[in-house]
């Protein structure tokens, strides 16, 4: 018999994202359970009854979706997740609190098609925050020489240092903490960017008019802050691959077209075992399968 495809959504928000439910829906599941205010200290009997409700032959069909606006505390979630499973006894998890996995790799790949990322030097605003880290990750992934910039160049050392905390000691020579204020001072990070990405809160201001015309090797420009004022100066949040001189510029719904197609090739990729657990790098993955399935 076969088993109708389960979906359950894990939410640390007083009411479970809409978005995410649509997404899920519209990724071919047959069920949505959804739970909203989960935290890491009661998701265990959640995690238990997803585990314990259908033979090991049908836990495959069977998956968990862990959101929220807080990031930090769904990847607490994923951590205790792990924690209840055993052996072969588990479900197929997906990680994607506030979409920062998702966006973080379609800002990724969307880069990836006008730069090698081997060779980028990337300059990363709005570096401490969520989505900036997931991008700084997995631009070192690639090989890419990474600028992690804050204002305060202290934060930005302590994002650096989360970030090794996943990639490994061998990253540390290719990333860099960057303070970027907002005077009129030459700055040498924008002098050698050759990729830019503005990944700060909603319509705040990180790159103005002056600061990007010292950003003369950039050759593209991705800004995921959808709310005006732009991130980037002159980046619209519809820009999809938009030319200006030698640089190309994205804008958020620009990028938001690919994040969607990875957040549902991502669902779906969780129902063909019982033994996954996507996080940043494995979203991006899924991504570039994608990216390359579009290839003709």
């Amino acid at each position: 018999m076969n088993q109708r495809r389960i979906l359950i959504q894990l939410d640390s928000d007083a009411h479970a994202s809409t978005f995410d439910a649509v997404v899920a829906v519209d990724s071919a599941i047959d069920h949505l359970l959804q739970y909203a205010n989960v935290k890491p200290t009661n998701v265990r009997s959640l995690v238990h009854g997803a585990m314990f409700t259908r033979g090991p032959e049908a836990l495959s069909s069977t998956a968990i979706f862990v959101g929220g606006s807080d990031v930090a505390v769904g990847d607490a979630i994923g951590d205790e997740i792990k924690q209840a499973f055993f052996g072969p006894v588990r479900v197929s998890v997906m990680l994607d609190g506030n979409g920062s996995n998702t966006t973080a790799a379609a800002a990724v790949l969307c880069a990836a098609r006008h730069v090698a990322l081997a060779n980028t030097q990337a300059l990363v605003l709005g570096g401490t925050g969520p989505v900036g880290l997931r991008v700084a990750r997995l631009l070192l992934r690639k090989g890419a020489r990474v600028m992690l910039a804050s204002r305060d160049i202290r934060r930005a050392q302590g994002a650096c240092q989360a970030v090794l905390e996943h990639v490994g000691a061998e990253a540390t020579k290719r990333l860099t903490a960057v303070a970027i204020s907002d005077g009129p001072e030459q700055l040498d990070c924008l002098q050698d960017a050759t990729a830019i990405f503005s990944c700060g809160a909603a319509g705040v201001p990180l790159l103005s008019a002056t600061k990007l015309a010292q950003a003369q090797q950039v050759r593209v420009a991705i800004d995921l802050n959808a709310v005006p004022p732009a991130g980037i100066h002159g980046i619209g949040a519809m820009d999809k691959a938009v030319s200006r001189g030698e640089r190309t510029d994205y804008g958020a719904i620009g990028v938001g077209g690919l994040k969607m197609k990875i957040h549902r090739r991502a669902i779906e990729r969780l129902f063909t075992r019982n033994d996954l657990f996507l996080d940043a790098e494995e979203i991006l993955s899924i991504g570039e399968s994608f990216e390359a399935s579009q290839v003709i």
